[in-house]
């Protein structure tokens, strides 16, 4: 392969990942101002559904270049080993998170902080737990520490670079639903995620999603429990 081509399949490679992080931010907005405008028009059993089918609509632009490209969930982190220990592994994690960012400041007094919640009925608590695993942490994981995080390591052969970048991402990405705060934590958060599955063995993109699901699920919970 001469230089020349490979300068320009470098090119079609960052060309690719600026297009699918448009697609992904543009995709959130969207899911965003359909939430906000439209989504209390529904039943609740269509909104249960809804709520969870519209997170993997951000999962569109970034599918399509897997598609053209041949890839597969294995190009992006998914493996078929030893599936209940990846499993294991995203659990232990999430408990861990769980005690340190969300039971630790919450027995310390500052609940108020950590969030807050509605919820009573025990179907609710269910649903938050399906929701925000299947909904929420398997786009945003197949996202972020998926397509994004493999493209960067690709296009610079740095873990730090793609580290550091997607992370950054993925507090941007929460811009629309919060503020600056919002952002700064979820991007120390990605970068927490990275680190796992970079440093811990046996950590992969599904026990990522295994983790940050119950996590957030739990946040839930424990306020509402404290």
């Amino acid at each position: 392969m001469d230089k020349n081509s490979e300068i320009t399949k470098s090119k079609v490679k960052e060309l690719q990942l600026i297009i699918a992080v448009i697609g992904v931010f543009a995709a959130v907005f969207g899911v965003s101002m359909f939430n906000q405008h439209l989504l209390m028009s529904f039943s609740l059993p269509i909104r249960m559904i809804l709520m969870i089918v519209l997170q993997w609509v951000l999962f569109i632009v970034p599918g399509i270049f897997m598609i053209v490209n041949k890839e597969t969930l294995a190009d992006i982190g998914f493996r078929k080993e030893k599936v209940l220990q990846q499993i294991g592994i995203g659990v232990l994690l999430a408990l861990a998170m769980s005690f340190v960012l969300t039971l630790a400041p919450i027995l310390l007094g500052f609940k108020d902080l950590v969030g807050n919640t509605a919820y009573t009925e025990t179907w609710k608590f269910v649903y938050q737990f399906v929701y925000a695993i299947l909904g929420v942490a398997l786009a945003e994981e197949l996202i972020f520490r998926g397509y994004i995080f493999n493209k960067l390591l690709k296009i610079k052969n740095s873990k730090w670079f793609a580290i550091i970048i997607s992370s950054a991402l993925f507090g941007l990405f929460h811009i629309f639903n919060g503020d600056v705060l919002q952002v700064i934590v979820t991007a120390l958060l990605g970068f927490l995620f990275c680190i796992f599955r970079e440093k811990i063995k046996g950590c992969t993109l599904l026990s990522l999603i295994i983790a940050h699901g119950l996590y957030d699920a739990m946040i839930v919970l424990w306020v509402s429990i404290l």
